[in-house]
């Protein structure tokens, strides 16, 4: 049996960071399955195409390659935007699905985060987390992260609050795989949390799942 670490939740609320993390504590494999779709996002700009256009979209997937999940240029708020708006689509999410859940399944354990791992990627992950913060503390963390990238033309704060308060909706309200709470998830708000403390939250809330599975005679 692999351990499964499932880590869902809104933009910038820090659940990468924590995931990744987690995943350095235990030794496991780590995917960031945000950066699939916006690697599909940008593949549609880069083609030309159009990311409203399920077609478009779907070829980009059919073109994904893994290898770019550390392309700077996926890592815009323009990026972002892409991703979220072919992550709408039905063909699209089941073209990734097989990918995701076969990594899911490297020993000894992984830690996957995105927007529904633990409802539709992984519903048997041996724990779940759903990590959030306000809207606007986590349009604040994004223009700390887009203005250190680039201090001579920072993005406009109000901006990037609209944006992530418009691609909540986007996410929350889709027809398919919806962004929410697995009914068997562990919440933690990292609003009011410095990193140091929210990875100590984390750590406490999936521990004991791990360590349980960790001790199990049927693991392996």
């Amino acid at each position: 049996m692999t351990i499964i670490i499932a880590v869902d939740g809104p933009a910038a609320a820090g659940k990468g960071t924590l995931a990744k993390a987690l995943a350095r504590h235990f030794g496991f494999h780590y995917l960031d399955t945000g950066a699939l779709y916006r690697l599909v996002g940008v593949g549609v700009a880069e083609a030309g195409g159009d990311p409203k256009t399920e077609a478009d979209a779907l070829a980009a997937a059919r073109r994904l390659d893994p290898a770019r999940s550390n392309d700077p240029a996926i890592r815009t708020a323009e990026a972002g935007v892409l991703a979220s708006i072919v992550s709408a689509h039905p063909a699209v999410r089941a073209a990734l699905l097989e990918f995701q859940r076969r990594f899911a399944e490297k020993a000894p354990g992984t830690v996957l985060d995105g927007r529904d791992i633990g409802t539709v990627v992984c519903p048997d992950a041996t724990v779940k987390l759903f990590v959030d913060a306000s809207a606007e503390v986590r349009a604040h963390r994004r223009w700390l992260e887009l203005a250190a990238a680039n201090p001579q033309n920072p993005p406009d704060e109000s901006k990037l609050l609209a944006e992530i308060r418009e691609r909540d909706a986007r996410d929350r309200g889709r027809a398919v795989a919806p962004l929410k709470p697995a009914d068997d998830a562990q919440l933690l708000d990292t609003s009011n949390l410095a990193i140091d403390a929210a990875f100590a939250a984390a750590l406490a809330l999936v521990s004991p799942a791990v360590e349980n599975a960790l001790a199990s005679p049927a693991k392996g």
